[in-house]
């Protein structure tokens, strides 16, 4: 399990640099930091993960972090999925985030490296240890 402050196309091309040089395939989870990061840099963010994925690799995205107030959220997670999925990676919008953890707890294997990415939310550390949990309880 690798928690990681990953949130920008920059941050995310290294992070799957650094891990494509472990063995197993990568299962990622990917909380975008606010709708307006998302538009603001949703291609090149999507290029990055699908550049920078193995095959096998997966990629599960729940919609942004939002705090309220009057942002426009007419571009979400499911336009970020659709760019990655053209560019070749394997992706899906799953809404929300403890779902995002359910479908990976199931999909996980033994050799798998699972990451959390994202910024801007304090509890995102704490998703990662409850999957943590889930998936020792699984063995």
């Amino acid at each position: 399990m690798i928690d990681d402050f990953a949130h920008n196309p920059d941050k995310v091309a290294a992070t799957l640099a650094a891990v494509a040089e472990l063995p197993g395939r990568a299962l990622l989870f990917f909380q975008p930091h606010g709708y307006g990061p998302l538009r603001q840099m949703g291609r090149e963010l999507a290029a990055s993960f699908a550049r920078g994925m193995r095959p096998g690799d997966r990629l599960f995205v729940c919609d942004p972090v939002y705090f309220g107030g009057t942002v426009d959220r007419s571009m979400g997670s499911e336009t970020l999925v659709a760019d990655i999925v053209a560019g070749g990676g394997d992706a899906v919008h799953v809404p929300v985030r403890a779902d995002c953890g359910a479908a990976m707890v199931q999909e996980a294997a033994p050799g798998d490296r699972i990451l959390i990415l994202g910024a801007r939310d304090d509890t995102l550390t704490d998703f990662g240890r409850e999957l943590l949990e889930k998936l020792a309880s699984r063995a």
